[in-house]
């Protein structure tokens, strides 16, 4: 792609001025590109494609009809910007990322802050079958991905039954002595004791990969074959055993077939009523229904159903691959460009239909039913939401309802592994592209004081740094937008005020999960950032407010400690005080979540790793013979030296490690003497 440009060549008008559309367009190519529409205060209010950039941008000045929603945005417009590309493609990817940075106020925007579930099978000497989340870090195969995680689920429940192959973590793989309740129930063939042969699990492992690729036929082919041999050598259990296995694999493609053959495709529908859409997606592969997931784009007040599946259809197979076929209950703009620029990206043809008969018609028509009962459910719920930030701000004697709720809370297990988190909801609920964790390290163990002051000051920090350079409002309220991107570093300039997530924006209601003592410490931290914070009802600043629990620590009995000193005890009916619970319970499980993972990732390195001379077959040696960690712990030295291939003197080193003495123990020093 090329450089950008902002005005035409003519020069730049005056600050004063109007922007000239007409001029600006004339002044460009007739090459593909994308387009910014620039409001005065820097923010990016449109990001469009274009074919032909002269004559798409003309279009927007010309003397036409336009719906009050463009002579709206357009009545803003200060400068354009513009990138030309080399293809219409390159502009259709560029489009997509500039969307999904820049959340441009007139753009349809896809909300959608939920990773999406994969099949991985992990690239070591012993795979793994297991669900996957987040980033595709973890070496290894990923099919997907899924709707849901139900289907992820029962992929895998089929899977092991057929195939046998591991599910455990690494950690237990390596640390098993006997085989576990899995291999018992005849779902795993036990390679963590050698109960299976490298190359059978080898075998078992290729062909659940065939199944998971859709090559059932390919796979029932060799298993055939396989049960032919093992029958001719006179192996009938083995024989038996395949031909079950045959027989399975058979059944569920009798269950998958779509049309008579293993369909590929996605069918969306949108529903819509006014600004408010509900886009429905129901997966099939391998002929197999995955189920349906519905999405509900923000619209920024767009009511066209095509211009909001459109969008939905570039943004979300912009960041997942697209499958062979997509069906369409509307037929969209772009459909020639977009299934080009898909084909090119998988390396398979992608077709995008929206006029079908018979099986895809039914499908289509189940989509759009399912996307319509979707859109009704979250109106209620969002109407439900809207009576509960009533009934909160009456509660709390707000002015106004909060646009921005953050909620800390602090978990740890006896001091070990403590973690903080910070939750962030919006008038419209929980935004989880801007929660936040914080490993807490040099405190004392158990202080959830000094946890709390710990991470509102790395959490207020970047606010007051991000507000001191670019004169960010002191609330989010106050800022246009609040539905920033997940970010951590502070910006510049009026967009950076609508963007800059957790660390730029302040909240309008901070909740602290516990009593006096950490509603303290978060007054403290605002007061030695210079932020403010509102000291009673209708006063301008941050509110903090203490959630404690009840009484037996029940649901509905929590105490609010709010900042005029006031103590407030609303009762399980208060619909303000259910929003503060999904608030507080939503941080209680973002932090023990993470607290989980910590303390986890910190036992299962075992400490025989960090031993110079053991490495994976003397350790698996070691466990095996003593039964696992605990009894190697328990052996004296000589008991550890009786294994085979540990020496004296690394028995000595063993035995020093787990006991945490600073050096090695020499041979024959009885334990207690030192």
């Amino acid at each position: 792609m090329t450089g950008d440009r902002s005005v035409p060549g003519t020069g730049s008008p005056p600050d004063d001025a109007p922007f000239d559309g007409k001029a600006f367009a004339r002044g460009l190519s007739t090459a593909p590109g994308v387009y910014r529409m620039i409001a005065a205060d820097g923010s990016v209010l449109y990001v469009g494609k274009a074919g032909a950039l002269r004559k798409r941008v003309a279009s927007y000045f010309a003397n036409t009809p336009k719906a009050s929603r463009t002579l709206a945005m357009l009545s803003q417009v200060a400068r354009m910007e513009v990138t030309v590309t080399r293809t219409e493609g390159e502009a259709l990817l560029l489009e997509n990322q500039l969307i999904k940075s820049l959340r441009p106020r007139y753009n349809v925007l896809l909300r959608d802050d939920k990773s999406y579930p994969y099949v991985l099978v992990t690239q070591e000497p012993w795979p793994r079958l297991a669900l996957h989340r987040g980033p595709r870090s973890v070496p290894g195969r990923y099919f997907g991905p899924y709707p849901g995680v139900t289907a992820v689920r029962e992929t895998l429940n089929m899977m092991h039954k057929l195939f046998k192959l591991r599910s455990c973590e690494d950690s237990v793989f390596r640390n098993r002595s006997r085989p576990c309740l899995q291999h018992q129930i005849g779902r795993c063939t036990a390679p963590c004791v050698g109960l299976v042969p490298a190359r059978e699990y080898a075998d078992a492992v290729r062909r659940a990969t065939l199944f998971l690729e859709g090559r059932s036929d390919e796979l029932t082919r060799e298993l055939g074959e396989a049960m032919e041999a093992a029958s001719a050598r006179l192996d009938f259990e083995e024989a038996a055993r395949l031909r079950d296995l045959v027989a399975s694999v058979r059944t569920l493609q009798a269950r998958q077939y779509v049309d008579g053959r293993a369909a590929e495709l996605d069918v969306l529908a949108v529903a819509m009523q006014g600004s408010q859409a509900c886009v429905l997606l129901l997966a099939f592969r391998d002929g197999r229904n995955l189920g349906t997931r519905a999405f509900f784009p923000k619209t920024n007040g767009s009511d066209n159903p095509a211009e909001v599946l459109a969008a939905f259809v570039s943004q979300y197979y912009g960041e997942q691959p697209a499958p062979r076929e997509i069906v369409l209950d509307r037929a969209i703009e772009d459909i020639e460009l977009l299934e080009e620029a898909f084909t090119a990206a998988t390396g398979r043809k992608v077709q995008i239909r929206h006029s079908v008969r018979g099986e895809r018609a039914g499908y289509l028509d189940l989509a759009r039913r399912n996307a319509e009962m979707s859109l009704a459910t979250e109106i209620g719920s969002r109407a439900a939401q809207r009576a509960r930030l009533d009934s909160l701000c009456e509660l709390l004697g707000l002015v106004r309802a909060p646009s921005r709720i953050e909620c800390f809370d602090i978990s740890h297990t006896m001091g070990e592994a403590t973690v903080a988190s910070c939750v962030v909801f919006d008038a419209e609920g929980p935004v989880r592209g801007q929660y936040r964790r914080y490993n807490i390290a040099g405190i004392e163990p158990g202080d959830d004081y000094a946890a709390m002051q710990q991470a509102l000051t790395r959490r207020f920090r970047r606010a007051a740094e991000a507000r001191d350079a670019s004169s960010l409002p002191t609330t989010a309220g106050a800022a246009a937008g609040g539905d920033g991107a997940d970010t951590t570093q502070p910006d510049t300039g009026a967009a950076a005020a609508r963007e800059a997530g957790p660390s730029g924006v302040l909240p309008d209601l901070l909740l602290i999960d516990g009593g006096a003592g950490q509603v303290a410490q978060a007054r403290a931290v605002l007061d030695a950032f210079g932020i403010p914070a509102a000291g009673g009802p209708g006063e301008s600043g941050v509110i903090v407010v203490g959630v404690a629990k009840g009484e037996e620590r029940r649901a509905g009995h929590e105490r609010l400690l709010l900042p005029d000193g006031r103590e407030l005890r609303p009762g399980t009916d208060s619909p303000g005080l259910q929003l503060i619970q999904q608030v507080r319970d939503e941080a209680h499980r973002f932090a023990i979540t993470g607290h989980r993972g910590r303390r986890q990732k910190a036992r299962s390195v075992s400490r025989l790793e960090d031993i110079p001379g053991i490495g994976p077959r003397r350790r698996a040696s070691l466990l095996k013979h003593f039964g696992g960690l605990a009894g190697l712990k328990a052996a004296g030295i000589e008991e550890i030296a009786r294994v085979e291939g540990v020496n004296a003197a690394l028995a000595g080193r063993i035995y020093a490690t787990l006991h945490g003495l600073p050096d090695a123990v020499p041979p024959g020093t009885p334990p207690t003497s030192r």
